[in-house]
């Protein structure tokens, strides 16, 4: 009875979840995806329930209406490992096919600024200098040192940690532009001086995908007779980049800088405020808050309990800083 009641509740989940991604991509193809993939969720939770005695009034987990309200707001690309981690199906409709449907353009462009590794990233950029600063703070408190000391310090390793954050970030982003950049320039090149070659090639790739040759060659005709559809087309079959999704190295160094610099500053507020062990207590409490969160925003990525997630995230997180508590408290 419970694994029926359980599937029950899986498919009455999954049929609310896939609305409201028929919903975020209503007038595109994949409307009509995720529309059959409700209605079979909705058949599969009938057949749950002819082993129940009692159909239960069943709402959307947390986590659903959570996963959900993202979809919403940043789109269906940017919470798609959320979405895998839930078993959500039919997310492939969103990897690139033989030709991208002109209506679905508008949509990926709405959604390019914003992708799952985005999300994800900022959340680690966050642990990141919870972890960090939190451990510096508690070594330099370890050593008894006053309060203005564990400030200045603090501020430095908010400061030191965000900057290399961001530099390293803008460096990474930057290089890598910088190749994409050149690979399509040397596509928009050869497009200009061997027209019929390059379709030939699209036409070979799309024929080793299974597409009839005589089809393949039509389509890669199609294509390239537009030369911005085709640039756009053979960098995306021929080298695998998205043109439209480069990344901005300003933009990365930013969020890199941001996310850093807010878990950084949440253990430091408390000694802007007051000195001494109250300080000291209310950064650790505010640090072991801030740290069960971040861990439970992170079971959206794997699929685990949010409990198991925060829990184990603190249990790092209070592992570093007793280490550097300790070793604060021996040299001082």
């Amino acid at each position: 009875m419970d694994r029926a009641l359980e599937g029950y509740a899986s498919e009455k989940e999954s049929s609310f979840l896939y609305g409201v991604l028929a919903e975020v991509e209503r007038g595109t193809p994949r409307e009509e995806l995720f529309r059959k993939l409700a209605d079979a969720a909705e058949e599969q939770a009938e057949v749950w329930a002819t082993h129940l005695s009692r159909i239960p009034e069943v709402s959307p987990s947390l986590r659903a209406r959570l996963v959900a309200r993202l979809v919403r707001r940043f789109g269906v690309p940017a919470l798609r490992p959320a979405l895998a981690a839930m078993k959500v199906r039919g997310l492939s409709a969103y990897d690139h096919g033989h030709e991208k449907p002109s209506e679905v353009v508008g949509s990926e462009k709405r959604h390019a600024m914003v992708g799952g590794g985005n999300l994800r990233a900022a959340v680690f950029g966050v642990n990141d200098g919870l972890v960090s600063n939190t451990a510096l703070i508690l070594g330099v408190a370890g050593a008894n040192a006053g309060n203005h000391v564990i400030l200045l310090s603090g501020v430095a390793g908010l400061l030191a940690g965000a900057f290399s954050m961001a530099a390293g970030e803008y460096v990474s982003v930057r290089s890598q532009r910088e190749l994409y950049e050149y690979q399509i320039g040397l596509e928009r090149e050869e497009l200009a001086e061997y027209p019929e070659e390059e379709a030939e090639e699209l036409a070979l790739i799309y024929a080793a995908r299974g597409l009839p040759k005589d089809d393949a060659r039509e389509l890669a005709q199609r294509i390239t007779a537009d030369p911005a559809r085709a640039l756009d087309t053979l960098a995306r079959e021929e080298l695998g980049l998205d043109p439209s999704s480069l990344g901005s190295p300003l933009g990365a160094a930013q969020s890199s800088f941001a996310a850093f610099a807010i878990g950084a500053a949440l253990p430091l507020m408390p000694f802007a405020l007051a000195s001494g062990w109250v300080a000291l207590g209310a950064a650790v409490a505010l640090a072991a808050l801030a740290l069960f969160s971040v861990g439970a925003a992170l079971s959206l990525f794997t699929g685990r309990s949010a409990l198991y997630g925060g829990a184990r995230m603190l249990a790092i997180g209070s592992a570093a800083g007793a280490a550097t508590f300790a070793i604060g408290r021996l040299l001082g």
